[in-house]
Protein backbone atom coordinates (compact mmCIF):
# COMPACT_ATOMS: atom_id res chain seq x y z
CA UNK A 1 0.00 0.00 0.00
CA UNK A 2 1.40 3.36 -1.06
CA UNK A 3 0.71 6.15 1.43
CA UNK A 4 1.01 9.88 0.80
CA UNK A 5 1.66 12.07 3.85
CA UNK A 6 0.88 15.77 4.03
CA UNK A 7 -0.13 18.37 6.63
CA UNK A 8 -0.63 22.09 7.20
CA UNK A 9 1.94 22.64 9.98
CA UNK A 10 4.85 22.36 7.56
CA UNK A 11 7.38 19.83 6.32
CA UNK A 12 9.47 19.94 9.51
CA UNK A 13 6.61 20.01 12.01
CA UNK A 14 6.75 17.57 14.95
CA UNK A 15 3.38 16.16 13.92
CA UNK A 16 4.86 15.08 10.59
CA UNK A 17 7.47 13.03 12.43
CA UNK A 18 4.65 11.39 14.35
CA UNK A 19 2.76 10.76 11.11
CA UNK A 20 5.81 9.13 9.56
CA UNK A 21 5.94 6.66 12.45
CA UNK A 22 2.21 5.98 12.19
CA UNK A 23 2.48 5.32 8.46
CA UNK A 24 5.48 3.03 9.01
CA UNK A 25 3.20 0.74 11.04
CA UNK A 26 0.99 0.37 7.97
CA UNK A 27 3.36 0.27 4.99
CA UNK A 28 6.95 0.66 3.84
CA UNK A 29 5.91 2.56 0.70
CA UNK A 30 5.60 6.09 2.09
CA UNK A 31 5.87 9.47 0.36
CA UNK A 32 5.83 12.95 1.89
CA UNK A 33 4.63 16.10 0.13
CA UNK A 34 4.03 18.85 2.68
CA UNK A 35 4.06 22.67 2.76
CA UNK A 36 7.47 24.31 3.08
CA UNK A 37 6.13 26.46 5.93
CA UNK A 38 3.09 26.48 8.17
CA UNK A 39 -0.27 26.86 6.44
CA UNK A 40 -2.66 26.52 9.37
CA UNK A 41 -6.08 27.96 8.59
CA UNK A 42 -5.44 27.83 4.84
CA UNK A 43 -8.50 25.66 4.36
CA UNK A 44 -8.83 24.48 0.74
CA UNK A 45 -7.14 27.50 -0.82
CA UNK A 46 -5.06 27.16 -3.99
CA UNK A 47 -2.02 29.15 -5.10
CA UNK A 48 -3.24 30.77 -8.31
CA UNK A 49 -1.42 34.12 -8.46
CA UNK A 50 2.13 33.06 -7.57
CA UNK A 51 4.42 30.32 -8.88
CA UNK A 52 4.56 27.03 -7.00
CA UNK A 53 8.05 25.77 -6.22
CA UNK A 54 8.96 22.25 -5.11
CA UNK A 55 11.96 21.36 -2.95
CA UNK A 56 13.23 17.79 -3.15
CA UNK A 57 14.71 16.12 -0.07
CA UNK A 58 14.97 12.62 -1.48
CA UNK A 59 13.23 10.23 -3.85
CA UNK A 60 10.19 10.11 -1.60
CA UNK A 61 10.14 13.46 0.21
CA UNK A 62 9.24 16.91 -1.10
CA UNK A 63 8.12 20.25 0.26
CA UNK A 64 5.91 22.64 -1.68
CA UNK A 65 5.93 26.41 -1.41
CA UNK A 66 2.16 26.54 -1.29
CA UNK A 67 -0.94 25.34 0.52
CA UNK A 68 -1.90 21.84 1.70
CA UNK A 69 -4.24 21.55 -1.28
CA UNK A 70 -1.37 22.52 -3.59
CA UNK A 71 0.71 19.75 -2.05
CA UNK A 72 -1.80 16.98 -2.70
CA UNK A 73 -2.58 18.28 -6.19
CA UNK A 74 1.12 18.34 -7.11
CA UNK A 75 1.67 14.91 -5.62
CA UNK A 76 -1.23 13.33 -7.49
CA UNK A 77 -0.99 15.14 -10.80
CA UNK A 78 2.75 15.67 -11.19
CA UNK A 79 5.13 13.97 -8.79
CA UNK A 80 3.43 10.55 -8.62
CA UNK A 81 0.91 10.71 -11.45
CA UNK A 82 2.07 7.35 -12.83
CA UNK A 83 1.34 5.56 -9.57
CA UNK A 84 -1.02 7.37 -7.27
CA UNK A 85 -1.20 6.53 -3.56
CA UNK A 86 -3.74 4.15 -2.09
CA UNK A 87 -4.16 6.27 1.03
CA UNK A 88 -3.64 9.90 2.01
CA UNK A 89 -2.84 10.71 5.65
CA UNK A 90 -2.80 14.37 6.67
CA UNK A 91 -1.39 15.59 10.01
CA UNK A 92 -0.75 14.94 12.73
CA UNK A 93 -2.05 18.45 13.33
CA UNK A 94 -0.79 20.49 16.26
CA UNK A 95 -4.17 21.00 17.92
CA UNK A 96 -7.61 19.53 17.41
CA UNK A 97 -9.77 19.93 14.33
CA UNK A 98 -13.23 19.76 15.83
CA UNK A 99 -16.59 21.28 15.02
CA UNK A 100 -16.30 24.25 12.67
CA UNK A 101 -12.50 23.80 12.57
CA UNK A 102 -12.93 21.36 9.70
CA UNK A 103 -14.06 24.25 7.49
CA UNK A 104 -10.86 26.25 8.13
CA UNK A 105 -8.33 23.48 8.59
CA UNK A 106 -5.51 22.94 6.13
CA UNK A 107 -5.08 19.46 7.60
CA UNK A 108 -8.63 18.51 6.68
CA UNK A 109 -8.16 20.30 3.34
CA UNK A 110 -5.27 18.04 2.32
CA UNK A 111 -7.40 15.00 3.10
CA UNK A 112 -10.33 16.57 1.25
CA UNK A 113 -8.22 17.01 -1.88
CA UNK A 114 -7.12 13.40 -1.74
CA UNK A 115 -10.76 12.39 -1.42
CA UNK A 116 -11.76 14.56 -4.39
CA UNK A 117 -9.07 12.88 -6.46
CA UNK A 118 -10.43 9.43 -5.65
CA UNK A 119 -8.11 8.29 -2.88
CA UNK A 120 -9.26 7.32 0.60
CA UNK A 121 -8.05 10.04 2.93
CA UNK A 122 -7.78 10.58 6.67
CA UNK A 123 -7.01 13.73 8.67
CA UNK A 124 -5.37 13.28 12.08
CA UNK A 125 -5.08 15.84 14.88
CA UNK A 126 -3.62 15.82 18.38
CA UNK A 127 -5.42 18.14 20.80
CA UNK A 128 -3.37 20.48 22.98
CA UNK A 129 -3.41 20.44 26.78
CA UNK A 130 -4.99 23.35 28.70
CA UNK A 131 -1.57 24.97 29.15
CA UNK A 132 -1.51 25.54 25.38
CA UNK A 133 1.93 23.97 25.03
CA UNK A 134 1.78 20.27 25.92
CA UNK A 135 1.15 17.78 23.14
CA UNK A 136 0.93 14.05 23.81
CA UNK A 137 2.18 12.99 20.39
CA UNK A 138 2.60 9.46 21.73
CA UNK A 139 -1.19 9.24 22.09
CA UNK A 140 -1.81 9.71 18.37
CA UNK A 141 1.15 7.49 17.51
CA UNK A 142 -0.08 4.66 19.71
CA UNK A 143 -3.76 4.73 18.76
CA UNK A 144 -3.85 5.77 15.10
CA UNK A 145 -2.45 2.66 13.34
CA UNK A 146 -5.10 0.28 14.66
CA UNK A 147 -7.90 2.78 14.02
CA UNK A 148 -6.72 3.23 10.44
CA UNK A 149 -6.51 -0.53 9.90
CA UNK A 150 -10.10 -0.92 11.04
CA UNK A 151 -11.27 1.92 8.80
CA UNK A 152 -9.60 0.41 5.76
CA UNK A 153 -11.48 -2.87 6.22
CA UNK A 154 -14.64 -1.48 4.59
CA UNK A 155 -15.72 0.97 1.91
CA UNK A 156 -16.69 4.51 2.91
CA UNK A 157 -18.66 5.51 -0.15
CA UNK A 158 -17.96 8.38 -2.57
CA UNK A 159 -16.81 11.85 -1.47
CA UNK A 160 -16.18 10.76 2.13
CA UNK A 161 -13.10 11.37 4.25
CA UNK A 162 -12.35 10.52 7.86
CA UNK A 163 -11.39 13.00 10.58
CA UNK A 164 -9.58 11.67 13.68
CA UNK A 165 -8.90 13.64 16.85
CA UNK A 166 -6.92 12.44 19.86
CA UNK A 167 -7.45 13.96 23.31
CA UNK A 168 -4.84 15.98 25.18
CA UNK A 169 -4.02 13.10 27.49
CA UNK A 170 -1.35 10.41 27.80
CA UNK A 171 -2.35 7.30 25.90
CA UNK A 172 -3.03 5.31 29.09
CA UNK A 173 -5.69 7.86 30.10
CA UNK A 174 -7.67 7.82 26.85
CA UNK A 175 -11.26 6.72 27.48
CA UNK A 176 -11.85 4.79 24.29
CA UNK A 177 -12.60 5.91 20.74
CA UNK A 178 -16.03 7.36 19.93
CA UNK A 179 -17.74 7.53 16.56
CA UNK A 180 -19.14 11.06 16.48
CA UNK A 181 -20.74 13.77 14.40
CA UNK A 182 -19.38 17.26 13.72
CA UNK A 183 -20.20 19.70 16.51
CA UNK A 184 -20.24 23.48 16.72
CA UNK A 185 -18.80 25.87 19.29
CA UNK A 186 -20.12 29.22 20.47
CA UNK A 187 -18.44 31.72 18.13
CA UNK A 188 -19.87 34.83 19.76
CA UNK A 189 -16.61 35.86 21.42
CA UNK A 190 -14.55 36.13 18.24
CA UNK A 191 -12.53 39.36 18.58
CA UNK A 192 -10.74 41.70 16.19
CA UNK A 193 -7.97 43.73 17.83
CA UNK A 194 -7.41 47.08 16.10
CA UNK A 195 -3.78 48.26 16.42
CA UNK A 196 -1.33 50.80 14.95
CA UNK A 197 2.22 49.88 13.89
CA UNK A 198 5.44 51.92 14.37
CA UNK A 199 4.82 53.79 11.12
CA UNK A 200 1.31 54.82 12.09
CA UNK A 201 -0.45 52.32 9.83
CA UNK A 202 -3.52 50.55 11.16
CA UNK A 203 -3.51 46.76 11.31
CA UNK A 204 -5.67 44.07 12.87
CA UNK A 205 -5.06 40.95 14.94
CA UNK A 206 -7.72 38.28 14.80
CA UNK A 207 -8.47 36.68 18.17
CA UNK A 208 -10.06 33.31 17.52
CA UNK A 209 -11.00 31.90 20.91
CA UNK A 210 -14.46 30.37 20.57
CA UNK A 211 -15.96 29.03 23.79
CA UNK A 212 -17.05 25.43 24.16
CA UNK A 213 -20.73 26.34 24.48
CA UNK A 214 -23.17 23.42 24.74
CA UNK A 215 -22.46 21.11 21.80
CA UNK A 216 -24.92 18.26 21.27
CA UNK A 217 -24.35 14.86 22.82
CA UNK A 218 -22.46 12.57 20.48
CA UNK A 219 -20.48 15.37 18.86
CA UNK A 220 -16.72 15.42 18.36
CA UNK A 221 -16.34 18.29 20.85
CA UNK A 222 -18.01 16.36 23.67
CA UNK A 223 -16.01 13.21 23.00
CA UNK A 224 -12.60 14.86 23.15
CA UNK A 225 -13.53 17.05 26.14
CA UNK A 226 -14.49 13.85 27.97
CA UNK A 227 -11.06 12.33 27.38
CA UNK A 228 -11.81 10.09 24.44
CA UNK A 229 -10.54 9.93 20.90
CA UNK A 230 -13.02 10.47 18.10
CA UNK A 231 -13.71 9.37 14.54
CA UNK A 232 -15.95 11.50 12.32
CA UNK A 233 -16.89 10.77 8.72
CA UNK A 234 -17.15 13.94 6.61
CA UNK A 235 -18.94 14.21 3.28
CA UNK A 236 -17.68 16.68 0.69
CA UNK A 237 -20.95 17.07 -1.19
CA UNK A 238 -22.58 19.93 0.73
CA UNK A 239 -25.98 19.77 -0.98
CA UNK A 240 -28.92 19.85 1.44
CA UNK A 241 -31.18 17.59 -0.59
CA UNK A 242 -34.36 18.18 1.42
CA UNK A 243 -34.05 21.94 1.07
CA UNK A 244 -33.22 21.63 -2.63
CA UNK A 245 -36.56 19.89 -3.14
CA UNK A 246 -38.37 22.76 -1.39
CA UNK A 247 -36.53 25.30 -3.55
CA UNK A 248 -37.58 23.41 -6.68
CA UNK A 249 -41.21 23.66 -5.62
CA UNK A 250 -40.82 27.38 -4.91
CA UNK A 251 -39.48 27.98 -8.45
CA UNK A 252 -41.78 25.55 -10.22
Amino acid sequence: MRILLSNDDGFNAPGMETLRRIAAELSDDIYVVAPEKEQSGASRSLTLHDPIRINKYGEKEYSVEGTPTDCVMMAMNYLFKDKRPDLVLSGVNRGGNLGEDVLYSGTVAAASEGCLLGVRSIALSQCVAPDGATFHWDTAEALAPEIIRKLLDFEWGPDVLINLNFPAKPKVQVKGIDVTKQGKRDLSNLSIDDRVDARGREYFWLGYRPSFGEPPKGSDLVSVASGGGEVTSLKLNLTKVALADKIKKAFA
